[in-house]
């Protein structure tokens, strides 16, 4: 067990992942620094990596309102991809930041294009209602130059 215990701390530490295994601490202001990335395996494929995250929360930048939504994150991976629990730290780090729905899906994207450098990617928000109005902005990112930039503008226009 100690033995099992030694190897996975070595893995983490090989990748250079901190918040892997490690006793969770939650920031209360927008934190794109706890994002990590692991080498990703099979670069010469190309797939999906999908990630629903239900329980998003920010704030209004007016009222300080409570915004809440599900963010959904779509990417075709290149050399690094996002590990999955800082993204989950990362989110999180929006409950206190206030900005609008739009913004907070184009900043998600835009942090994580810094970090990875996928070859294609695409956030949308699924913003709860308020004052009967839901919002569900969408954004896509596909690498300058690549089949990928004429995924990104294909998938934008058919987007509904």
């Amino acid at each position: 067990m100690e033995n099992q215990a030694i190897k996975q701390q070595d893995k983490r530490e090989e990748e250079g992942l901190q918040a892997l295994g490690a006793a969770t601490h939650y920031r209360m202001d927008y934190a794109p620094e706890v994002l990590e990335t692991f080498q990703n395996k099979h670069p010469e494929n190309d797939y999906w990596v999908r990630f629903n995250c239900p329980e998003f929360t920010s704030l209004c930048p007016i009222t300080g309102q409570p915004d809440f939504a599900e963010i959904r994150i779509s990417y075709v991976p290149a050399e690094r991809m996002v590990e999955s629990k800082s993204l989950k730290l990362y989110l999180f780090s929006f409950r206190n930041h206030g900005d609008f729905h739009e913004d907070c899906v184009n900043t998600i994207m835009k942090d994580l294009i810094k970090l990875m450098e996928p070859k294609y990617i695409e956030v949308t928000g699924i913003f709860t209602p308020r004052g009967g109005i839901s919002i569900y902005p969408y954004a896509n990112y596909g690498r300058p130059g690549t089949k990928y930039e004429q995924m990104a503008e294909q998938r934008f226009a058919t987007h509904e």
